[in-house]
């Protein structure tokens, strides 16, 4: 076996490859735009070209065991990306085969959530769990489920899709997956920029944010505000953590996790979305429940969780014409 693969964890904002040892360290990484390009052939050509530059500057040419990929809405078994609702690109995206074809390397891919849920429990605070839910916070909201140290898949390849749960049934907010009231439209990086600009037209009261231009201001621009006093900005944090820690109390009754892991730019906001979050979620357990999940946040770096997931699906990755890649409980063990 070659002693390289390659992870890449496709985002709605960046894409991030890394080089990873079987050891599962990331020898070098670089990043490229993901929503900057017009068509799926640019964007390929672009990730061709800086993951061929980083090979090379690392002496890794011929040394690519397989390249597994994290990607919003992708399904484990057919390889493609099936519903792409942050990527700028029409889908059904056949990506594993484009990819594969474009670098001559067996190619495997996952949710991108999955993936970060792959390298937590090799690498972070999942290590020893069997039981837990990743929950992803970026420009959507993703998840990874864990049940028995098995990712779960579902019949089709596409289980686990949680941030569009509906939690606004009447009324809610129109998603980027064609439904409304989605959990990612109101507790996803995007969603909490939305929750400032709704807060800032039916309330009256001073905040800095008024300061911005209404329809460029973003989540890090609440948070800055927040941490700076500001009352109606700590007010949209106490919003979406109450939404998500709801949320999580409804995702406990299924697969009873032992722990909800936050990962992503969202989840850094500390006790400003921890603390209703936690409250919120306590409150609304059934009673069987109470005082048993944990709310952890992510071990590992923001790049490395994802990559180190996806590269895991490189070791497995199969030639195109080969059968299916293995069953998620062996992708752990390939990439310890």
């Amino acid at each position: 076996m070659k002693p390289y693969v390659l992870g890449i964890d496709i985002g709605g904002t960046n894409t991030v490859i890394g080089i990873v040892d079987a050891r599962g360290a990331v020898i070098a990484s670089a990043s490229i735009k993901t929503a900057k390009h017009a068509n799926i052939e640019d964007y390929i050509d672009d990730l061709y070209h800086e993951a061929s530059r980083i090979i090379e500057a690392n002496d890794a040419q011929d040394k690519i065991n397989g390249i597994g990929i994290g990607a919003p809405n992708s399904n484990y078994f057919t390889g493609t990306i099936v519903d792409g609702v942050n990527l700028p690109w029409p889908t059904p995206i056949p990506l594993a085969r484009l990819v594969s074809e474009k670098f001559g390397i067996p190619v495997a891919i996952t949710n991108d959530a999955n993936a970060a849920a792959i390298g937590e429990m090799t690498y972070g605070a999942a290590r020893g769990l069997k039981d837990f839910i990743m929950i992803t916070l970026g420009t959507g909201v993703g998840s990874g489920i864990v049940i028995n140290g098995q990712v779960v898949y579902g019949h089709d390849g596409l289980a686990g899709e949680l941030g569009h749960l509906i939690v606004k049934r009447n009324n809610g907010r129109l998603c980027g997956c064609g439904r409304t009231g989605c959990l990612e439209a109101y507790c996803s990086a995007t969603g909490v920029a939305r929750t400032a600009r709704e807060f800032l037209e039916i309330r009256t009261e001073e905040s800095s944010l008024r300061n911005l231009e209404i329809d460029k201001i973003t989540s890090k621009d609440v948070y800055d505000a927040a941490i700076n006093g500001d009352k109606l900005a700590q007010d949209i944090f106490e919003y979406t953590g109450t939404i998500l820690g709801e949320s999580l109390a409804d995702m406990m009754t299924f697969s009873s996790p032992a722990a909800f892991i936050l990962f992503g730019g969202l989840a850094k906001s500390g006790e400003l979305l921890l603390k209703p979050l936690r409250n919120a979620l306590e409150k609304n357990l059934m009673v069987c429940y109470k005082g048993k999940p944990k709310v952890l946040l992510s071990e590992l770096k923001e790049a490395d969780a994802a990559v180190l997931g996806a590269s895991a699906l490189g070791w497995e990755a199969k030639p195109l014409d080969a059968p299916a890649v293995p069953q998620a409980s062996t992708l752990v063990v390939a990439a310890q």
